[in-house]
């Protein structure tokens, strides 16, 4: 990733683009006060900087049948670089887990799981613990989403 400074329009190019990644590269432009060549160049600059990772669609989870979000919290059996290893291996096998953390505190790693309901979840729970030696695994069920958005939060204001 560049050391690329961001000025107060790249901020607001950005702010703008976790909104909405479709808008159409003149609404942009006109948002941030900028005409269409030099707001798509520092796109493709925010882009090639790593600072822009990517553009998706965002998607209900209950909509395609992922109506069960699990937060599993793991404790792990040690603390060496080889459980740690063997750890990054393992999560890309599970694809019900859509967002993993190492955390310092009692808990090692926090997991995000989406799944359709408590039986597949009983069924992931049981693959994982067999994948994985842990020293303990608690699981925390999700009954409501109170906010949930993909924006950070951007000084847009200031440079």
């Amino acid at each position: 990733m560049s050391d690329l400074t961001l000025d107060r329009i790249d901020r607001k190019i950005l702010d703008q683009l976790m909104q909405d990644a479709t808008l159409p590269v003149a609404q942009l432009a006109e948002r941030v006060g900028l005409s269409q060549t030099p707001c798509w160049k520092r796109v493709q600059k925010l882009e090639a900087a790593g600072i822009i990772t990517g553009r998706v669609a965002l998607v209900d989870p209950a909509r395609i049948g992922l109506g069960l979000t699990v937060f599993v919290e793991i404790e792990a059996s040690d603390h060496t670089p080889e459980w740690r290893a063997e750890f990054r291996k393992v999560i890309p096998r599970f694809p019900a887990i859509v967002e993993v953390h190492r955390l310092a505190g009692d808990i090692d790693y926090l997991l995000k799981v989406a799944v359709p309901d408590m039986t597949t979840f009983d069924e992931f729970y049981l693959q994982l613990t067999r994948a994985l030696p842990c020293r303990n695994i608690t699981s925390k069920f999700s009954m409501e989403t109170i906010r949930n958005t993909t924006a950070w939060p951007i000084d847009v204001e200031t440079v």
